[in-house]
């Protein structure tokens, strides 16, 4: 039970400290192209507390880790969400342009969260054995959290970061037309990526894009990660 209690709190401080970080880079970004919504709301902050949505933030990556660590012994995926930082983008110069920088500096601050990461694997020699151990898991729980975070954001369905990256890239009346997918987003990303591949593998068929895309790209991801880092093996 110790053992459990552990390699849970190794695996929750990450997840809270990516989706915190992924938040508020949301917000310095807003703040950078001209609107301060976030930072009068009390919402440009690092406190975890002001991020925390009660579902996407505590429960559902709640279950996951726990459902993982007592099935199969570590975290292989993690998903949730925290409150959406409020952007007000008729304030930016090009709306459309802005919130799509906007939605692009979450995935940007998981990326290079996973690759300061890294970089402080390099420091483990100077630990004792059994903290360098603790803080290895740590470090890597870290590294997954941010890389699953940042790609999983990525995904082109509105309020998706990669489905408002998407709406700033095509043309307006398509743009205004994928946009109309905001407010049924989350349920389809949810049927989509967990319900139905769940369902149809009770049925015998084998229907996961999403994850069978995140398990080729996943992998190659924390190599590059490493080789920026200074590595250039697996470590």
């Amino acid at each position: 039970m110790r053992d459990l209690l552990l390699q849970l709190a190794l695996a929750a401080v990450p997840a809270v400290l990516a989706i915190t970080l992924h938040e508020a880079a949301h917000g310095y970004a807003a703040l950078a192209l001209g609107d301060d919504t976030a930072r009068r709301m009390g919402r440009l902050s690092l406190n975890p507390l002001r991020h925390v949505d009660r579902v996407g933030t505590v429960l559902l990556p709640g279950a996951l880790l726990l459902l993982q660590l007592l099935t199969i012994g570590r975290v292989a995926f993690m998903f949730g969400w925290a409150k959406p930082v409020p952007v007000a983008a008729w304030r930016f110069r090009d709306p459309r342009r802005g919130m799509m920088v906007v939605a692009a500096a979450g995935p940007a601050m998981n990326f290079l969260l996973a690759w300061l990461g890294a970089l402080a694997l390099h420091g483990l020699g100077l630990l004792p054995a059994g903290a360098a151990d603790i803080a290895e898991t740590l470090i890597f729980y870290f590294i997954l959290t941010n890389l699953v975070l940042g790609l999983f954001n990525l995904l082109p369905i509105p309020p998706m970061d990669g489905g408002r990256i998407m709406v700033g890239l095509l043309p307006a009346r398509a743009a205004a037309r994928w946009a109309r997918l905001e407010p049924a987003g989350i349920a389809i990303v949810l049927l989509g990526v967990f319900v139905l591949p769940q369902l149809l593998r009770q049925l015998g068929v084998a229907f996961d894009p999403v994850g069978a895309t995140l398990g080729r790209v996943l992998p190659r991801a924390i190599d590059l990660v490493l080789q920026l880092a200074g590595y250039h093996e697996h470590v």
